[in-house]
């Protein structure tokens, strides 16, 4: 999958699990770091040289909270924004390299989410 995903997101200068986090925030911006880790399923340690990273390249700012200084709000910059519009092509991109129709891929994305679960569960 990150075969496909490479060449159409080395031209965002993104990585694929940036990508995910970009993802996360264009459907729901301002999220604290720790909702971004569940939604991307990443710890912190992973997800804040990535944030950095994002940061760096002008695409999110990352600030505490003025509620707990203990958490940390990362939110879009415009340059992050229009990078969604720049991105719009991606997801018919690796629809049509997978050789699928939406519906057969939105049942495997379900059968994913069920094992995950299964998963996740399994380890508690």
């Amino acid at each position: 999958m990150t075969k496909v995903y490479k060449p159409l997101l080395e031209k965002l200068k993104l990585t694929y699990p940036q990508y995910l986090v970009m993802l996360v925030l264009w459907e729901h911006d301002a999220l604290r770091v720790s909702d971004i880790g569940e939604a991307v399923y990443l710890d912190s340690g992973t997800l804040t040289p990535l944030l950095k990273k994002l940061e760096a390249l002008g695409f999110v700012e990352r600030v505490r909270s003025k509620e707990d200084e203990r958490q940390v709000i990362v939110s879009l910059t415009s340059t992050g924004r229009k990078l969604q519009i720049e991105s719009k092509n991606i997801p018919a991109c690796v629809l049509a390299a997978s050789g699928c129709d939406l519906l057969t891929l939105q049942q495997i994305a379900l059968q994913l989410k069920v094992l995950r679960n299964n998963l996740v569960t399994a380890r508690t």
